[in-house]
């Protein structure tokens, strides 16, 4: 998605340790304009798919998420890292260890909204190493819904995550796949760039 590139080449900085801070227009900061967009191509790109709920994880995945169940026509669940008292009764559960933050989260969503019947689309911000969306992943199994793809943003595609992901036979539909970021330069590579 070449206007999601353009951004990520305007905006983004690259930082030490392999991190790409999107946080002026993705994942603090949010540009709803730039984020319809993104529904819109999330749309083009599982047209066809009968989903009929869109899962994230708390908290950067839950706007882009809202705006891309708004062109599915279908709610949005999100898993909450810290159970709270207002989620009673049966929950499914796994385990995730953050990139980001740098620490394990038991991530919990309710058995209320999630369940066989369901046909679910994954969505979030970033995919790296892959753990949020091995625990996405785990939940949907648990629920025995169906998995009928994962939307990605910003992959990094110089770690492992995507590659696990693909492997697993599941599909997985990133808007810019980075291929390497240059913290001294700035400078950031996509995979399908012309050399």
């Amino acid at each position: 998605m070449q206007l999601l590139k353009d951004r990520i080449r305007k905006d983004g900085i690259v930082r030490e340790g392999g991190v790409l801070k999107v946080d002026s227009f993705l994942n603090h900061q949010m540009d709803i304009e730039l984020f319809e967009e993104i529904g819109k191509e999330f749309r083009r790109r599982f047209e066809g798919e009968e989903i009929n709920k869109i899962l994230t994880i708390e908290a950067s995945g839950i706007g882009i998420a809202c705006i891309v169940a708004q062109y599915f026509h279908v709610p949005v669940v999100f898993v909450k890292k810290t159970k709270t008292k207002n989620i009673a009764g049966d929950v499914y559960t796994s385990r995730v260890e953050s990139y980001t933050h740098g620490r394990v989260y038991d991530i919990i969503v309710s058995k209320d909204f999630l369940g066989p019947e369901d046909k679910v689309l994954l969505i979030d911000d970033f995919l790296a190493n892959g753990c949020a969306l091995l625990g996405l992943i785990d939940i949907v199994k648990k629920s025995g819904a169906t998995l009928e793809g994962a939307g990605i943003v910003i992959e990094k595609g110089f770690q492992t995550g995507g590659k696990q992901i693909r492997d697993m036979g599941i599909r997985l539909e990133s808007l810019a796949i980075v291929e390497s970021m240059d913290e001294e330069s700035g400078e950031i590579v996509f995979r399908d760039d012309k050399v």
